[in-house]
């Protein structure tokens, strides 16, 4: 494929972003010096206009104010620019996403963990294959070190459990790191939902996607605030966000249940008619019972997800609200705006 020619970008585009990483992060304090010191290193090699948009999702931990004395001290106008959007409340790591994606000005945006398990290295390669022609730009990991064997695994099954309930096709083994075009994000942006499964929502818009491999490498500093609790609701958010399946699952059980309930009460009125009345199998009457109300139950809570999604959306409230942005003057440059799916 013959490389595209991104440049310039119109008769305005003199000086424009070229290209923006997105970094969102919660309590990351230990780790943002370092993040920022490699991102910059890489973005300031590359020799096109760039920036940096860190989002502070409600952190309590000082991250925003170590993060901005380190990148504010001593401006040169040859590095990144460098803002940090800090939003009033941790608002999830897919809306502090968003709210990235929103602010980015870049022709390209990158968004990247602060705890760089995925490498700022990468970039170039990544910004390669935009040049090359496409709009995603898709990191599949090859290895994922520095995880349990527990979370490996289920998280190889949820890929392909996703991917194949999905309507959309769903690469497997892709977290949120990726790039992202111009046109792809104007694309995000015209996505009105609030309950916002970023993975599955970069599949779903279905532009001309490149996928590179990586290893992905252990925390460089700090723990990790995604609990397996926390991880279950993600997964959760990510099928029902795309799939009907699982609705459609319960159903057809509830149809082989009353099936099998019918079938076997005939059987019981036709031993009764033919030779008496005869009372057995009580343990397995209970047994029977308490199954059936655990899969009701089960239906009943997957029910409710879908019903409580249709609730959020229909209060329409923002994905977000922004406390402040800090430039490099460290000084605020807009105060309680807010934002989000075409709110």
């Amino acid at each position: 494929m013959n490389a595209i020619n991104r440049f310039p970008f119109g008769p305005n585009g003199a000086g424009s972003v070229q290209l923006s990483v997105v970094v969102p992060f919660y309590n990351e304090r230990e780790v943002l010096p370092l993040c920022l010191r490699r991102i910059t290193g890489v973005l300031f090699n590359m020799g096109i206009p760039t920036e940096i948009v860190f989002v502070d999702d409600g952190s309590t931990d000082e991250g925003s104010e170590v993060l901005s004395f380190a990148a504010f001290r001593e401006p040169d106008h040859d590095e990144p620019r460098v803002r940090v959007v800090r939003l009033s409340r941790n608002f999830g790591k897919e809306a502090a996403m968003m709210a990235g994606i929103e602010h980015a000005k870049g022709e390209a945006v990158v968004v990247l963990d602060a705890d760089l398990q995925d490498p700022p290295e990468l970039i170039p390669a990544m910004v390669h294959a935009w040049y090359q022609g496409a709009d995603v730009v898709s990191m599949r990991h090859r290895q994922r070190d520095g995880e349990t064997w527990l979370k490996r695994a289920s998280a190889h099954a949820y890929y392909r459990i996703l991917q194949r309930l999905s309507r959309s096709p769903m690469p497997v083994d892709t977290g949120d790191f990726r790039l992202l075009s111009r046109r792809a994000v104007q694309a995000l942006l015209q996505l009105p939902e609030r309950c916002r499964y970023m993975k599955g929502l970069y599949a779903w818009i279905g532009l001309p996607t490149t996928v590179i491999t990586y290893d992905r490498a252990p925390r460089a500093a700090g723990r990790s605030t995604w609990s397996y609790g926390k991880l279950i609701g993600l997964a959760m958010e990510g099928i029902t966000s795309f799939s009907v399946a699982p609705l459609r699952w319960v159903t057809g059980f509830g149809m082989l249940a009353a099936i099998a309930g019918g079938g076997f009460g005939l059987n019981i009125i036709g031993k009764t008619v033919l030779f008496g009345s005869d009372v057995h199998g009580y343990p397995s009457l209970i047994a029977l019972v308490t199954f059936l109300g655990g899969v009701q139950l089960i239906t009943v809570g997957l029910l409710g997800e879908y019903v409580g999604k249709t609730y959020i959306e229909s209060k329409q409230r923002p994905l977000y609200l922004v406390r402040d942005i800090l430039q490099p003057s460290g000084q605020p440059v807009e105060k309680a705006a807010w934002h989000g799916a075409n709110a």
